[in-house]
């Protein structure tokens, strides 16, 4: 049997507790305001049980009504991070605290020789992320990004329709998450901490778009709104270019009172959405190319054949969006595995570099208001 990984976690808020009770329940399933004991496991034979990889050593926080709330679940509970490198028994360090803090503590825990998992974005900015992977490469220890929205089933499910062109040869994707809460929580309004809606959703949403395409962005044009906050971005509109001439529009709103796609795709042969995290939506296949002509419809105040919908059944087919069973603790398992030098990290260095480089890209865009060109 594999060495199970001793991991201790910094920082206990929102993120950290989920990642508390997703490790001590053993399931990787991260839920709020829930006792251990009723955590329930993900669906499907291939989710990884990584309490065969990974056990909760401990937590610290600042907060004294968090290091009692991990108390209450029987969770040890370290007097300072200090004290938490200092023991030999920790492995790893999951990082889990405000945007500012992950530079300082994931170098001081790769000092002490202990392995990094660090919440996204690792870094605010590239430079630092820079530094940070030499130390990992001077002390020997992973640093890995916690970039895990790769294994979100609704982006799971867009790459299949985009790998396996199941509505053909695919031109534009959109990407879009909207709320109505304005920028949540404390700290992530405040921008020295590193707060704002492209460090915390935006983040994500490129990331996925980049392991999805495997090309280069040409240029990006990107604008940034300041509705409920005047000192962080509380959403943003981005377009890209890839260098096939494919483009992709990610949105992210915090003002939005009415819900709109999270996805859609666009391909010569068809095309998709998804509603929502419910996973609502479907795909329209064209079966028929030729048989584009069509009566005049009503269009306000004139007629149009441009624009008359295709009827499903006679030149479109709707089809379901494709599901299917894939492993819902891949990045746990595979932060263990390269800990323990099995395996290869999926989530690399290299690649948070590019998505916080383009990020920056995005900021450099907003503030000049004219288009960046970025890898072309």
């Amino acid at each position: 049997m594999e060495k199970i990984l001793n991991i201790g976690i910094v920082g206990c808020g929102g993120m950290g507790s989920g990642h508390a009770i997703a490790l001590q329940s053993g399931t990787g399933n991260a839920l709020w305001k829930v006792k251990t004991d009723d955590v329930p496991k993900f669906p499907g034979a291939l989710t990884t049980d990584i309490s065969k990889h990974l056990r909760l050593r401990g937590i610290f926080d600042i907060k004294p009504e968090r290091r009692q709330w991990a108390q209450e679940r029987k969770i040890p509970v370290y007097e300072s991070y200090d004290a938490m490198l200092a023991d030999p028994d920790i492995d790893a360090v999951l990082v889990a605290t405000p945007n500012h803090l992950h530079k300082e503590q994931s170098i001081a825990a790769m000092r002490a020789g202990k392995h990094v998992l660090c919440e996204k974005p690792v870094m605010i900015t590239s430079e630092d992320l820079e530094e940070v992977m030499q130390v990992s490469r001077e002390t020997g220890r992973v640093f890995y990004p916690r970039q895990n929205r790769e294994w979100d089933e609704d982006y799971l499910i867009i790459k299949k329709i985009y790998d396996d062109k199941l509505v053909g040869n695919v031109f534009n994707i959109k990407s879009r998450l909207t709320g109505s809460r304005g920028i949540p929580g404390d700290w992530r309004g405040i921008k020295e901490y590193g707060g704002g809606m492209m460090l915390d959703w935006g983040v994500h949403l490129i990331d996925r778009i980049l392991q999805m395409i495997p090309e280069k962005v040409i240029k990006l044009f990107c604008s940034c709104t300041y509705i409920t906050n005047k000192e962080c971005e509380d959403g943003f509109q981005l377009h890209m270019t890839f260098e096939s001439g494919l483009t992709v529009d990610i949105e992210v709103g915090t003002c939005h009172f009415i819900s709109e796609p999270m996805w859609c795709i666009y391909g010569d042969q068809g095309s998709a959405v998804i509603h929502n995290f419910h996973l609502d939506g479907k795909i329209n296949r064209l079966t028929s190319w030729e048989d584009k002509d069509a009566e005049p419809i009503a269009a306000g105040a004139g007629l149009t054949k441009t624009m008359a919908p295709r009827s499903v059944g006679e030149s479109v087919e709707e089809r379901p969006l494709p599901r299917f069973d894939f492993d819902r603790n891949t990045l746990y398992r595979n932060f263990a595995e390269v800990c323990m030098g099995t395996a290869k990290q999926i989530v690399t260095q290299e690649h948070a570099l590019r998505v916080l480089r383009l990020m920056e890209a995005c900021f450099r865009s907003n503030e000049s208001g004219e288009a960046v060109l970025f890898e072309g």
